[in-house]
Parts: structure tokens; C-alpha cells; sequence
């Protein structure tokens, strides 16, 4: 499976575009969007109108600057998947996710971080392949020291430790764009604006 995973949109429809002609052009089989699509829950418009012009099948959660009911209405119109909470197969890759961050218009706090996450991961948990996604960082990471604003998640970070996710994907933390790392087995990407293909073997 190919992945096309970018966050941080924040109402750029024209960075959408953008992504969405990145995805047609690499074939992928799947869009994850790891939140914060709009800024402050303005200018919604045209942020997944793109990917769904191209047929691209789409998985989303909300960020710290939407909130649930807002990706909820994103997903419905859309006919995207919203990711909070929740998981999916597809094939023998297990997805599970938890939108919004330890900060802003959608504070969850770290036990409700994890809790959201020990839902999904539950369901997909037999999973040959589990796929972590989270708006937030976990705490304790090369990319949590790039910002003096963004604090890592413990409860991010206490996932990881329990779930062993083979990838996680965030963003969250502009300046740590493409940052690669690894704690234990599980690979954390933080996709970043400007989108990170991702090959699943």
C-alpha cells in the first residue's frame, strides 16, 4: 500500500490541490490527514473537495484547531473516514487514531489521549501491520525539542510504548517537517505540509 500523509493544512486550498495532484501523480491508496485541515475552524473549503476529485480514498482526524463535530462534517461530506477514536482495516494494515492535542480549541488531556487511542487500537489490534495516527508528537522526541510552544503528549508517547505500532504519523510541530525517528520498534513520522509518500511493504 502507498500513503500520501500530510497535516497542517490549515484552510490552504491551494496546498490541497497541491497534494491532491501529488497523490494522482504517485498513484497512492490513501490519504491520511493528520489534522489541524483548517485555521481556528475557518476556511474549510476546498480541503478535501481535491482528493475526492481524484478518487483518492481519504482517513483524517481533527487538530488542536477544529473540533471533532468539524471533522465529523468534513468526513460526512465527503465521504472520508474520521479517525478519532476509531480504526479501520484495510487488507491486513490495522489504522487507529486520535485527533486533537494537548493544547487549543481541542484540548484532550493525556489519559483521554490515550484512552481514544487503546479504542481503536483494540479493534486492529491482531493487525499484520498497525498504523498509528495522531495530530499531537510524543514527548521525548528529537521533534519535541525543535519548539518552545508545543509540548510532546505523555499520553502520545505512552501508546507507543504499549501498542508498539509499527508507524505513527503526526505533525503538530511545523518546524519538525520530515522528521524520522524511532522509539523502540515503531517508526514516528511527522509529516509535515508538504506530505511524506509512504511505501507499506
Amino acid at each position: 500500500m502507498k500513503i500520501l500523509a500530510s497535516g497542517d493544512i490549515h484552510g490552504d486550498s491551494r496546498l490541497a490541490q497541491q497534494l491532491a495532484d501529488k497523490a494522482e501523480k504517485e498513484n497512492v491508496d490513501l490519504v491520511v490527514l493528520c489534522g489541524d485541515l483548517t485555521y481556528a475552524e475557518t476556511s474549510i473549503d476546498n480541503i478535501l473537495g481535491p482528493f475526492v476529485k481524484k478518487g483518492k480514498k481519504v482517513v483524517l482526524i481533527p487538530g488542536n484547531h477544529e473540533t471533532i463535530a468539524t471533522a465529523d462534517f468534513l468526513a460526512q461530506l465527503y465521504g472520508a473516514t474520521n479517525l478519532h477514536g476509531y480504526s479501520m482495516m484495510i487488507g491486513d494494515i490495522g489504522f487507529f487514531g486520535v485527533g486533537g492535542a494537548n493544547i487549543g480549541l481541542f484540548q484532550l488531556s493525556e489519559e483521554e489521549l490515550f484512552d481514544m487511542l487503546k479504542k481503536g487500537y483494540d479493534k486492529i489490534k491482531d493487525a499484520k501491520t498497525k498504523i498509528m495516527i495522531s495530530h499531537v508528537h510524543p514527548t521525548g522526541t528529537t521533534m519535541e525539542k525543535l519548539t518552545n510552544f508545543f509540548p510532546g503528549s505523555t499520553g502520545i508517547r505512552k501508546a507507543i510504548d504499549v501498542f508498539k505500532p509499527d508507524l505513527h504519523l503526526c505533525s503538530h510541530v511545523h518546524e519538525a517537517e520530515g522528521i524520522e525517528e524511532k522509539i523502540g520498534k515503531t517508526t514516528v513520522i511527522n509529516v509535515g505540509k508538504a506530505g511524506k509518500i509512504i511505501d507499506i511493504k
